[in-house]
């Protein structure tokens, strides 16, 4: 019996891969194609749900008016409810880095600077801000050492300047004796920043101001941010707060420029976390944090106008 011709095997491994090949091929003829993504809503130019976002807008504004002429307390427990929300937002995006934010005493130092600002004033919440930040480095610092340590402590203390403490100028405010009022005005100017801002980007942007931070906001926007913002803040100060034209203008000018400022930090912040949004809680705005961002840049500049033009 002759033995096997051993130049034989590769031809027979040969033509068992062409058949296997051609096996596969009939069954990828018949089997179906896989499920195509459902399209995303359409956002508009400026990249939001602009039906969401006045839905949601109107009932904030809502919620937060009735907070402020019903019972002021009421205002500060939704100020309070807010920054917790922002922080554990915070929190969660700077995770992605493998930062650690201490969030219990951060939750509990946002509750005494904000309850601070409201029975106190603003030295009692730099006070109450001060032993937060010693508390979140000593919380952090005690769960383990080292330069990790350092710096989740570090990025804890930031967290609470950053939400509280801004936060709490809105508080201080409303310890004003008009405080809703002036709370309300401090709102409307800043949301006027936004919405003159996204209409006239809409309609006239052509010229970007930050494309490496923010690629749809422009200088065309930033006009249309001034001029609605002046007009809110004008009829604000004169009309309804009974203070002089000038100061509406002043008002008008100096949170353009704060919330611009705040706007722009946050999405530097989230560029460099690699997130499109610090949240999806609320719809058309994104998460909490989002919804904060130039409110909370914005709330210092107009607690040191307002008082200063309406003589506080």
């Amino acid at each position: 019996m002759n033995a096997p011709d051993e130049s034989s095997e590769p031809l027979a491994s040969a033509v068992r891969r062409l058949r296997e090949a051609r096996r596969r091929a009939r069954t990828a003829l018949v089997e179906p194609a896989p499920p195509r993504p459902r399209p995303l809503p359409p956002t508009g130019r400026a990249g939001r749900n602009l039906p969401a976002a006045i839905g949601v807008g109107l009932g904030l504004l809502t919620v937060v008016a009735l907070s402020l002429f019903v019972r002021r307390e009421a205002f500060v427990v939704l100020v309070v409810l807010a920054v917790c929300g922002a922080l554990w937002e915070l929190a969660a995006a700077v995770g992605q880095r493998h930062i650690r934010i201490p969030v219990l005493p951060l939750w509990v130092g946002a509750v005494g600077i904000l309850v601070s600002a409201w029975v106190a004033g603003p030295e009692a919440m730099l006070m109450a801000f001060t032993l937060t930040a010693g508390g979140v480095f000593v919380w952090r610092v005690l769960d383990g050492g080292g330069m990790d340590a350092v710096r989740d402590a570090s990025a804890g203390i930031f967290a609470a300047a950053y939400v509280p403490y801004l936060a709490g100028f809105a508080v201080l405010l409303l310890r004003e004796p008009d405080g809703p009022w002036l709370v309300v005005a401090f709102l409307l100017v800043t949301i006027a920043n936004d919405t003159g801002g996204y209409i006239a980007g809409v309609l006239f942007g052509k010229t970007p101001m930050a494309p490496s931070i923010s690629p749809k906001k422009s200088w065309e926007g930033m006009a249309g941010s001034w001029l609605l913002s002046t007009a809110v803040a004008v009829v604000m100060v004169t009309p309804v707060l009974g203070g002089p034209w000038w100061g509406g203008l002043v008002l008008g000018t100096v949170a353009v420029a704060a919330a611009t400022t705040g706007d722009l930090a946050e999405s530097l912040l989230k560029r460099d976390l690699g997130l499109k949004d610090m949240g999806s809680l609320l719809p058309g705005h994104g998460g909490i944090m989002d919804r904060l961002d130039s409110l909370l840049v914005c709330a210092p500049v107009s607690y040191l106008v307002l008082r200063a033009v309406l003589g506080g």
